[in-house]
């Protein structure tokens, strides 16, 4: 094992019509599980780290149900804790050309909505911890939500933990201003800060010049503005930004820029034709996480992380199932996709 990482946040009941079908065409739903902190901790665990994942489910079948998905691929739960009232769902309508996919929330009342400060035993839990990682949506769930999420950052900074934080901007859950003055007090106390091409701007009101996300139209130069500002407002030591230039809603152009303080790195650009993009920045947060446990340096770190989150585009679910091997073959090969025999 390579380092615990430790992450916090809701798990959900993932349904999606089978195939390319609209809900309304809906006679059956594909069921699976995901969330963001969640995915993160499948993805450490895939690629050898011992993961632990912190949330709360309510004590019924469906609660164990998550749990025991979890322990399958490889994921501690061991501080999950059980109560309230429901499993949190979502469902996905998946895209395709230039019809968009469409993800409906059904999350009112779940269990992790419920926690408050004291709920968790985080100087327990990070014990042994080489990594704590949260991002923006379990705080976007409430008050008690968010006042757990910091109390968990604080105890990871007391103790030395390295902490990510993924920005993670969801507009229906909450307003850019409650978010921006949350994720100001998670930011300033961040090892790394992690967005996708729109959270800076959505959050924190940093906008990347010359680039237009809505028509896939995206600037280098103004994104290493971006993590430039990131870094300077909240004195991060790694800024980490995945970039997708939306060709359609089927196909996509993936990569990502990194920033140390000292230097860019900006990863070679895949053309990807998707099957699901669902939890394609969580894998790259988890791969990231444990390319820089395992002291990667920059670059190598930045494509690493890149080529496993492109991995995580050509598989249906949240979940990003693949091998260490593969993604350093990926990372430092062809991307033909030609088969192996």
């Amino acid at each position: 094992m390579i380092g615990r990482v430790v992450t916090f946040g809701e798990i959900m009941l993932r349904l999606s019509p089978p195939g390319h079908r609209r809900f309304v065409q809906a006679e059956s739903f594909d069921a699976q599980l995901g969330g963001a902190e969640a995915n993160v901790a499948v993805m450490a665990a895939a690629l050898g780290n011992d993961a632990l994942f912190v949330s709360k489910v309510p004590d019924t079948e469906i609660g164990q149900m998550a749990i025991n998905r979890l322990r399958g691929v490889g994921v501690r739960t061991d501080h999950i804790r059980r109560g309230g009232e429901r499993l949190g769902i979502y469902f996905v309508e998946m895209g395709a050309s230039q019809r968009p996919s469409r993800v409906i929330y059904d999350r009112a009342h779940s269990s992790i909505s419920g926690v408050v400060p004291g709920e968790f035993d985080w100087n327990g839990i990070l014990d042994g911890a080489k990594w704590l990682h949260v991002t923006g949506i379990t705080p976007a769930l409430g008050d008690g939500p968010a006042a757990v999420t910091i109390e968990a950052v604080k105890a990871a900074k007391a103790r030395g933990v390295k902490t990510s934080v993924d920005l993670n901007f969801r507009k229906k859950l909450w307003s850019p201003q409650k978010a921006r003055a949350v994720m100001s007090e998670i930011a300033a106390r961040a090892d790394v800060i992690m967005a996708n091409e729109e959270d800076a701007e959505q959050v924190f009101g940093i906008r990347a010049a010359d680039s237009e996300v809505v028509n896939g139209k995206l600037s280098e130069a103004g994104y290493r503005e971006v993590a430039q500002k990131l870094r300077d407002r909240f004195g991060a030591g790694l800024i980490a930004i995945t970039l997708r230039e939306s060709l359609s809603a089927s196909d996509n152009n993936w990569s990502a820029l990194c920033f140390d303080g000292a230097s860019f790195h900006r990863s070679r650009v895949y053309p990807i034709h998707i099957v699901d993009r669902l939890g394609g920045g969580d894998a790259f947060s988890g791969a990231l996480i444990h390319a820089l446990l395992e002291g990667k340096p920059l670059d190598q770190a930045t494509e690493f992380a890149v080529a496993a989150s492109c991995l995580k585009h050509s598989l249906f679910g949240d979940f990003n199932l693949v091998t260490r091997d593969e993604v350093e073959a990926l990372a430092s090969g062809p991307a033909s996709g030609r088969i192996q025999r």
